[in-house]
């Protein structure tokens, strides 16, 4: 198993919001994607980035519409990036913008992904790539992206402003002349994707900076090959699904049962610990909201009936969950 990619579930209402728009089914979107509609209310909950290529997936297929990708991040813009679009309009220069991007996107928002700054003679790429082994939604989530990437070049150069052309990998891309035109730009394939402009740019000046005490600080995600963490990502994202069991986490991991214990046994813990662990904090979070039931703070946990989840959360704690729901200042 190498590298997991994990992201912000950020694009998941900007994805609905389209589907709607063009008369198609947010569920029936959601429901093959395999994913929890909930998540469109939640965007710094973080999901594997390989079910958000599934999930633009299944959504350019629900619309037909092939250059989905590219409208969804051209629309939205370094505004769709959150925190870390917000972090990096602090830079005082292009240059140290796409340096920035570089250096905050695998903590802040996407890991098992590359984005940087490539420079040969006077041509700069602001590239993207996909470090995990996906095999499909590839070259979707590269088109997602490059949007992205023109949205932070545009803050420094304007709305209007049109890279030299825009590369994505690949045989063949379908729907190549709309996306083209959706970028404003020449739209080629590569051994890498990114944007291409003229390097006298990086020393543009930022004509709209942010103050950075405007740049709230945010949940860092864990590294890539931080596997513990990433299982106890699924594993929250799977009480959406009632309680999650290895054999669905395995799978979303693409490995066997087995494989996945095996690992977990090497890092000196196990399923059970760590979905203890995930119950635990989620437990506790749900009780300092005093207007939640116990009830059905049991069923959001995947309990059968609220003695059940009090027996166990005395376990954890030594207080049954009202007695701890009262001592919370």
């Amino acid at each position: 198993m190498g590298q997991v990619g994990l992201t912000k579930a950020r694009a998941m209402g900007p994805i609905a919001d389209a589907v709607e728009r063009a008369g198609g089914s947010v569920k029936r979107v959601f429901a093959r994607a395999e994913m929890p509609l909930g998540l469109m209310d939640d965007p710094e909950r973080l999901i594997l980035l390989r079910d958000q290529l599934q999930l633009v997936e299944c959504a350019a297929k629900e619309l037909g519409d092939a250059a989905l990708p590219a409208r969804l991040s051209t629309a939205t813009g370094v505004a769709g990036l959150g925190a870390i679009g917000r972090h990096v309009c602090s830079s005082p220069t292009l240059g140290e913008a796409i340096r920035k991007a570089e250096a905050v996107t695998p903590h802040l928002l996407q890991t098992a992904t590359w984005t940087g700054l490539q420079v040969r003679g006077r041509t700069a790429t602001y590239g993207y790539m996909v470090e995990e082994r996906i095999d499909t939604g590839r070259q979707i989530n590269e088109v997602l992206a490059l949007g992205y990437l023109l949205g932070v070049v545009r803050h420094f150069m304007g709305a209007d402003w049109r890279p030299d052309r825009a590369l994505v990998t690949g045989a063949c891309l379908p729907a190549n002349a709309e996306i083209g035109s959706i970028f404003d730009c020449e739209l080629a394939l590569g051994p890498r994707a990114g944007i291409s402009f003229s390097s006298d740019l990086l020393s543009t000046p930022n004509p709209n900076p942010v103050s950075v005490l405007e740049c709230e600080p945010v949940r860092h995600l864990p590294v890539s090959d931080d596997l513990p963490s990433c299982v106890e990502q699924l594993i929250l994202l799977g009480l959406d699904r009632r309680r999650p069991m290895i054999d669905w986490v395995s799978q979303k991991l693409g490995v066997s049962r087995r494989t996945l214990q095996r690992r977990l046994e090497e890092r000196q813990t196990t399923f059970a610990d760590l979905q203890r662990s995930v119950f635990q904090s989620e437990a506790k979070r749900l009780l300092t909201e005093r207007w939640r039931p116990i009830g059905q703070i049991a069923r959001e946990l995947g309990y059968s009936d609220p003695a059940h989840f009090s027996r166990a959360f005395l376990d954890w704690t030594g207080v049954p969950p009202r007695a701890w729901r009262k001592l919370q200042v």
